[in-house]
C-alpha cells in the first residue's frame, strides 16, 4: 500500500490519504510465494536439528582435573608432638595416676629454674596432651598452621586451657613446627550433685594458627623433568579420558598412562623453569569421570550409598510376606526424520518392578533401565527399614543379580 502524507503550512494540520496498491504481476506473486516457502522450510529444518541434538546428546557431568588427581610432591605432611596444657579449672590429670604428666611437669619447672625434686605435686590444673598438625605443601618459615590437641591422661575437661610450647616432629624425627596457644574446645561437661551433662568431646580441642613453621620441606618443582599425577579414585576409563584431554589441549607426547591410577606428565621445553604454569593449565581441563558400580553399606548406622551405575537383573525377592519382582522388556527406537549424521537405532530397556506385601496391595513402577534406585524406592514406600534393605541387597548380590560391588563398613 502507498501512503501519501500532505502538510498544510498555514493551519499546521496533517492528513494522510491512502491509495490502493497497484496489483502485483503474476511473476511477482510466484517469486514471493517461493521465497516464503523456502524460508519456512529452512527454519523448520533448523528447529528440528536443534531439537534432535538436544535430546540425542545428554549433558554429561564433568570435573576439573585438579579435583580428581593429586600431583607428585604437592601434598601435606603429618606432624606430631607431646605437650602440657595448663590453666584448667581442676579438671586436669591426677598426678598420682599419671606418672608421665608428673615427670613432664617437673622437667618443665626445672627448665624454668624451679627445683621440685623430692616434693609431692598435687596440681589438678595440668594435663598431658598429644599435639597433631598437617604441614601444607610449600609452607615457608614463619607460616602458621592449625593444631589439634587431645588429652593423653585422665583429664576430664580441657576447656580454658593453654598449650605450652610443644615441638612438632615429622616422620624423619626433625622438628618442623612449634605449637602454643589457648585451646578452643567444642564440647563441655557440667556436673551437679547427682547429675552430669556432657556435650561433644571436652577432652579435645584446637588451637587456630597455633603452630609456627620452623623448617621447610625442600621441593624444587620447576626443576623436575616429569611429574606424576595420581588419581584419587583409580579407574582405567577415567585415566584414558584424562590422557586424551591433555593430548588434545597440550599436544601429543605430554601425557602418558603408567597405570589406571597414574598419569605421567613430561615437561615440554617451552615450560622448563615454569612448571607451575603448565600444571595450572592442565588442572583446569575438564574430564568426564567414570567409576565402577559400587554400594557402600554402613551397618552401624543403617546408611546405604549407591552409585548411579548400579543395575539389577531380572530377580524376585521374598522376605516374609514381601515379594519383589523385577521384569525387563526391550524396545527398539529408530532415528527420527532429519536426524544428524551418525544417528543409530537404539535398544531401550524398560523395567517393571512389582512389590506385593499382602493380597490386594501392589505397587508397580515403570522406569527406563533396571536401577537399584527403583527397587529401594519401592521398598521404602512399604516401610522396609534399613536393616532389611541391607539384607535384601546382600542376598541379591549373592544370587548374582546385582551388578555392583558391595562394601560393608
Amino acid at each position: 500500500m502507498t501512503y501519501e502524507i500532505s502538510y498544510e503550512q498555514n493551519t499546521a494540520n496533517y492528513w494522510m490519504s491512502v491509495s490502493e496498491p497497484a496489483p502485483r504481476t503474476s511473476h511477482t506473486d510466484v517469486l514471493w510465494v517461493a521465497y516464503r516457502s523456502v524460508t519456512l522450510l529452512v527454519i523448520f529444518t533448523l528447529a528440528m536439528m536443534v531439537y534432535l541434538v538436544s535430546f540425542s546428546t545428554p549433558a554429561q557431568a564433568e570435573a576439573r582435573i585438579k579435583d580428581i588427581v593429586t600431583f607428585e610432591g604437592v601434598r601435606e605432611n603429618m606432624l606430631m608432638g607431646y605437650g602440657l596444657v595448663v590453666g584448667l579449672k581442676g579438671t586436669g590429670d591426677k598426678l598420682k595416676n599419671n606418672d608421665f604428666t608428673q615427670q613432664s611437669l617437673i622437667a618443665f619447672l626445672e627448665r624454668q629454674g624451679v627445683n621440685t625434686r623430692g616434693t609431692e605435686l598435687k596440681s589438678k590444673n595440668v594435663a598431658a596432651v598429644t599435639v597433631t598438625a598437617k604441614l601444607p605443601p610449600f609452607a615457608r618459615n614463619g607460616s602458621h598452621v592449625d593444631v589439634s590437641v587431645s588429652a593423653l591422661g585422665d583429664a576430664s575437661d580441657l576447656t580454658g586451657g593453654t598449650l605450652l610450647a610443644s615441638p612438632l616432629y615429622g616422620a624423619d624425627g626433625s622438628v618442623y613446627a612449634v605449637a602454643q596457644g589457648a585451646l578452643s574446645v567444642g564440647g563441655f561437661k557440667a556436673e551437679g550433685a547427682s547429675t552430669t551433662v556432657t556435650k561433644g568431646v571436652p577432652t579435645a580441642g584446637v588451637v587456630a594458627n597455633g603452630a609456627i613453621v620452623e623448617k621447610e620441606i625442600n621441593f624444587a618443582l620447576n626443576d623436575m623433568p616429569e611429574i606424576k599425577m595420581a588419581l584419587r579414585n583409580p579407574d582405567m576409563t577415567t585415566a584414558q579420558r584424562i590422557y586424551e584431554t591433555i593430548a588434545a589441549n597440550m599436544g601429543p607426547g605430554v601425557a602418558a598412562i603408567a597405570d589406571p591410577g597414574t598419569i605421567v606428565i613430561t615437561i615440554p621445553v617451552v615450560y622448563h623453569n615454569n612448571v607451575t604454569k603448565l600444571l595450572a593449565e592442565i588442572e583446569q581441563l575438564k574430564v568426564e569421570t567414570d567409576q565402577i558400580a559400587k554400594i557402600v553399606i554402613d551397618e552401624a548406622s543403617g546408611t546405604i550409598v549407591m552409585g548411579e551405575n548400579v543395575r539389577i537383573d531380572k530377580v524376585a525377592v521374598a522376605q516374609g510376606n514381601l515379594v519383589v519382582r523385577v521384569e525387563e522388556d526391550t524396545s527398539i527406537s529408530q532415528p527420527a526424520p532429519f536426524s544428524p549424521d551418525g544417528a543409530e537405532t537404539v535398544a531401550t530397556t524398560k523395567t517393571t518392578i512389582t512389590v506385593d506385601d499382602s493380597p490386594g496391595k501392589q505397587m508397580a513402577t515403570l522406569s527406563p533401565g533396571a536401577t537399584l534406585k527403583d527397587l529401594v524406592a519401592g521398598l521404602n514406600a512399604l516401610g522396609v527399614g534399613p536393616r532389611d534393605l541391607i539384607t535384601i541387597l546382600q542376598t541379591i548380590k549373592a544370587a548374582g543379580a546385582l551388578q555392583a560391588d558391595i562394601i560393608t563398613k
